[in-house]
């Protein structure tokens, strides 16, 4: 017999457990809508490799309870991100490699999810892969990115004072009028 085929738009994860299938592909980053949002402006998502990504489905019985559906994803990308110290772009790795188990609904998931370490999610009728690769790819974003040392110097709010510090120019204390009016001398130093 020859092995079904699955589409990852629209996968059917418990026959794709059961049958221990695995799948593997790359999209372009433009096919991920809202992981190309987070492109530095300067950065093309059409230009960024391609998000290669994979999955293997898996039936698992423990001691004495049902069979249980599982899902391993792994993703990789490459983005363009605009650095928080210099604003210009930097380029992040993405990497995601994790286990999904699914169970018959949303409420069972949502009662696992908190009393499990596993991500657990309501078994669909069809799970669109692309999707669950661009979510996870987003919880891979960093927070704050930024280069490790930007390839420029960075801007400096105050630069025409640190020109009239180099040039030697003496600027008056502002504490020492201050100090004078403390003395009763009408602010004249």
């Amino acid at each position: 017999m020859k092995p079904r085929s699955f589409d990852p738009l629209k996968l059917d994860v418990e026959a794709f457990a059961r049958e221990g299938a695995s799948l593997e592909g790359e999209w372009p980053a433009t096919a991920l809508p809202r992981l190309a949002e987070s492109a530095a402006p300067e950065s093309d998502p059409a230009h960024w490799p391609a998000v290669t990504w994979s999955t293997r489905g898996e039936l698992r019985t423990p001691k004495g309870g049902a069979a249980q559906v599982w899902l391993e994803l792994s993703a990789e990308a490459q983005v363009s991100l605009t650095c928080q110290r210099c604003l210009k772009p930097v380029e992040e790795h993405l990497t995601v490699s994790r286990w999904f188990r699914f169970v018959k609904d949303e409420d069972q998931a949502a009662e696992l999810d908190m009393d499990s370490d596993d991500d657990v999610l309501a078994l669909a009728r069809h799970l669109n892969l692309r999707e669950l690769v661009e979510d996870e790819l987003l919880l891979e974003l960093p927070v704050v990115p930024r280069h490790e040392e930007c390839p420029e110097p960075l801007p400096h709010a105050n630069v025409e004072e640190d020109e009239a510090a180099e040039e030697g120019e003496a600027r008056p204390n502002p504490f020492a009028a201050l100090a004078a009016l403390k003395k009763g001398t009408g602010g004249k130093a």
